[in-house]
């Protein structure tokens, strides 16, 4: 067969890719994963007294995890693709961060100085990261399947990304039963336990993402 008539007879018939595919297969595994990480923080930790919800503190945390999901869900996106723009939502991803970490710095500096130490380390600090790591597992191998199924080419990135979309997913569903009531606390030791899902991602994503 000749090349012209085997490009002809694969291409016959094939329409524009549909849009936003890419989203609606990282969708679903995204609130699955949400449902899940709740799920386990509430039956490992218990939930929060509900009087705590008549406070900003547990809505800080579910904003930042949110938000920081969102920007994480556009990186992921775009690296699902062979030819991805990164350069805006990584930005975004960044911003988010900043954010946080500049309000974490604010609540220190409002803080009294005999009470800085609380305000970053709270009780859980050693706990904290890993078990937002914990929870967030289930979330980043559904995000590694649904990427193996679509057409990355920057494994390690794309891994990456997923783990940081995993990781705030979880962040989402800890901030749930975490008791810690310092904005300083979130921006290092729930970022911190993100990124850790993010390596992990980008260290798997490197393996499990090739074809």
């Amino acid at each position: 067969m000749r090349t012209e008539a085997l490009i002809e007879m694969l291409a016959r018939g094939a329409g524009p890719a549909p849009r936003a595919a890419v989203a609606r297969r990282l969708l679903p595994v995204m609130l699955a994963g949400l449902v899940v990480s709740s799920l386990l923080a509430l039956w490992i930790i218990g939930p929060l007294p509900p009087v705590m919800f008549q406070t900003p503190v547990p809505w800080i945390k579910l904003l930042y995890a949110l938000a920081l999901a969102g920007a994480a869900a556009a990186l992921t996106t775009r690296l699902a693709r062979p030819i991805a723009r990164l350069r805006v939502p990584v930005l975004v991803v960044l911003l988010v961060i900043g954010a946080m970490a500049a309000g974490g710095a604010v609540f220190v500096a409002l803080t009294p100085q005999d009470a800085r130490a609380q305000a970053v380390f709270g009780q859980t600090w050693l706990v904290c990261p890993w078990m937002l790591m914990g929870i967030s597992l289930p979330t980043l191998a559904g995000i590694l399947w649904t990427l193996r199924s679509l057409a990355p080419t920057q494994l390690r990135k794309a891994g990456f990304a997923g783990g940081l979309l995993a990781g705030a997913i979880g962040a989402a569903g800890y901030s749930l039963a975490c008791p810690e009531s310092s904005a300083a606390f979130v921006a290092i030791w729930y970022t911190l336990g993100i990124l850790l899902t993010g390596l992990l991602g980008g260290a798997l994503g490197a393996r499990v993402l090739r074809w």
